[in-house]
């Protein structure tokens, strides 16, 4: 597992909202394609700045496929990069801070030490 490659991962999708629109729409193929093409990028670097190494293990793959945030949580993934990016997804579908009030409570039951967030 790697909490780096997941925080890459919500990082690099906030930050392009059609890939925002794409990761809603198209969650399993918006994860396949960009494990392919942008994960062993080296961020903020030239296009032919590349790793080799990295790939999301099958529940990584699993979890960001299904938005499944708190088990993106429990692995590691960073809250402020889970809670950014489903709000530009699902703010839309809910009442005014009601997307924020699901992810709370969808987290609710989790208790201190909560997950190491450190890549």
């Amino acid at each position: 597992m790697s909490r780096y490659l997941l925080n890459k991962f919500l990082f690099t999708i906030d930050r392009d909202p059609a890939l925002v629109e794409r990761y809603r729409e198209e969650p399993r193929e918006t994860v396949a394609w960009w494990e392919a093409t942008e994960a062993n990028r080296v961020l903020n670097c030239i296009d032919d700045e590349r790793s080799t190494w990295l790939a999301f293990d099958a529940a990584e793959r699993e979890a960001l496929s299904t938005h499944d945030y708190p088990t993106l949580f429990d692995m590691g993934a960073h809250p402020f990069l889970t809670l950014t990016l489903f709000i530009a997804m699902f703010e839309r579908d809910h009442e005014p801070m009601g997307f924020q009030t699901e992810y709370a409570r969808r987290l609710a039951d989790r208790t201190l030490p909560y997950p190491d967030i450190a890549t």
